[in-house]
């Protein structure tokens, strides 16, 4: 067995963190394209650029309006599904369910639970993006989307947010524990035993993550 998520919390959060914080300029251009919010460059130095890339080259721009709280939402999201997911499958070893039994459940009840409190920060921040939009921060926003839908629109969309939530985590989970058992393990008495586990954490990891983009990416 590996390291378990549980002894490294501080680790798990630090590396979703990080990953959130590279990954916000990609999320802010597929939130814009995906809502359908028009992107007009008046800044003469990306005026030229194609209307298809513009949403692009806008997201890496500022104002980043909803950074400090997207990158709050997916950090703790990641982090609570990946630690909840360990120590759910190490409970359920313990109280003698099968291995795949283990590995499925707790990301899939995790997953969805993560989602669902995260909606309305995530239809939130989303809405945050749109250029055309004069709200400038998440309360804004929040407040915005209760005074047109009410409460139950801050909640709107969720069951599509589980449908790619869960399958996206469950797979990338499975993947990674069938990674963890096929994977030679490190020797403990190599002299680049760190580098032999930091490569090997690297490599599980990419292939969990290629695998859960790809079963989710329809639904994105």
């Amino acid at each position: 067995m590996g390291a378990a998520a549980k002894d490294h919390p501080v680790e798990y959060f630090s590396a979703s963190t990080m990953a959130a914080v590279l990954n916000y300029p990609l999320w802010r251009a597929s939130a814009i394209g995906q809502s359908g919010f028009r992107v007009v460059m008046s800044n003469s130095t990306f005026s030229s650029v194609h209307p298809s890339f513009q949403p692009f080259v806008y997201a890496f721009c500022p104002p980043y309006k909803g950074l400090l709280a997207t990158v709050a939402g997916m950090s703790w999201a990641r982090a609570a599904i990946f630690f909840g997911s360990d120590v759910g499958r190490e409970i359920l070893l313990d109280r003698g369910y099968s291995n795949t039994t283990s590995t499925l459940v707790p990301p899939l009840i995790v997953s969805s639970s993560v989602q669902v409190v995260n909606m309305p920060l995530v239809r939130a921040t989303v809405m945050l993006q749109n250029p055309q939009s004069s709200v400038q921060n998440i309360r804004g926003s929040l407040k915005l989307i209760y005074s047109n839908h009410g409460v139950r629109g801050l909640w709107h969309g969720t069951s599509a947010g589980i449908l790619k939530t869960v399958p996206k985590y469950c797979s990338a989970i499975f993947v990674k524990e069938l990674l963890e058992e096929a994977l030679p393990h490190v020797d403990p008495s190599s002299t680049t035993k760190d580098k032999d586990a930091l490569i090997r954490a690297a490599i599980k990891s990419s292939f969990a993550g290629v695998a859960g983009a790809g079963v989710s990416n329809p639904l994105d």
